[in-house]
């Protein structure tokens, strides 16, 4: 039935699609795994590497819903996800590379979809502008779960850390992959060039001829007041010997 209230048709893959994502890293409270959270809607649920999307409102629908803002959220393009991860709030996340499957619909920029598979984990930088090679406790979380914190090995401290393979042996397997100083930044190694200073042009024989031949009459006119001084103090000396009784 056509008409402005025919239902829209109903978008399913088999086949996995290809999707970038931002998340926070969470390890579980007992250690022994390790998932992931979102960094806007569904903040408070944490999921696995492989795992189905339900409706962070408590409903029990299928997700993605029409009538509902359920469901995986990732963007078409990796940018779009490296631009997010630029706003404060964000920087602490971690850039997710997934494959999307099942239910989805389409937004402007991305997908909405049911099932997830995150391939890759991208670390970015530590908070300090170094680049992270650790995961450490950043004492926020949620239930059951700690939130981890890219962090290099300076700002790591004493602080409970995990490393990116271990991250990955608990994730189940993911691949884990340290990104250093995003494009643009001078690695501490390669600094960015620095300005060379403007050339200063050669002297002049002559005019070197000329500031030496002055020097040289300044000396001779220290040279004689000092010794007018000399002849005057030695008159002084004379003159104090001859008042005294």
């Amino acid at each position: 039935m056509g008409g402005p209230f025919a239902r829209s048709p109903r978008e399913h893959s088999d086949e996995p699609l290809p999707g970038f994502k931002l998340a926070y890293p969470m390890l579980a409270a007992d250690g022994a795994s390790c998932g992931f959270s979102g960094v806007t809607l569904g903040r408070a649920h944490v999921y696995r590497a492989v795992d189905d999307a339900i409706c962070a409102h408590g409903s029990r629908h299928a997700c993605p819903s029409r009538w509902c803002d359920c469901g995986f959220y990732c963007f078409h393009e990796m940018g779009s996800a490296r631009d997010l991860a630029c706003e404060p709030d964000h920087r602490s996340a971690v850039l997710l590379e997934v494959a999307a499957s099942g239910r989805y619909r389409r937004y402007e920029r991305g997908l909405r979809y049911a099932r997830q598979r995150v391939k890759t984990v991208r670390i970015g930088r530590c908070e300090c502008g170094r680049p992270a090679d650790l995961l450490a406790d950043s004492g926020a979380g949620s239930v059951g779960w700690r939130r981890l914190l890219p962090v290099c090995r300076n700002c790591a401290a004493d602080r409970p850390v995990l490393g990116p393979e271990r991250f990955a042996e608990l994730a189940g397997g993911v691949e884990v992959v340290l990104e250093g100083r995003p494009t643009g930044l001078a690695d501490d190694e390669e600094q960015a060039p620095v300005a060379a200073s403007p050339e200063v042009p050669a002297e002049d024989p002559g005019t070197v001829a000329v500031l030496s031949a002055e020097v040289a009459v300044l000396h001779a006119r220290l040279d004689e007041t000092l010794s007018r001084l000399e002849e005057v103090q030695a008159r002084l000396d004379e003159l104090t010997r001859r008042d005294r009784p």
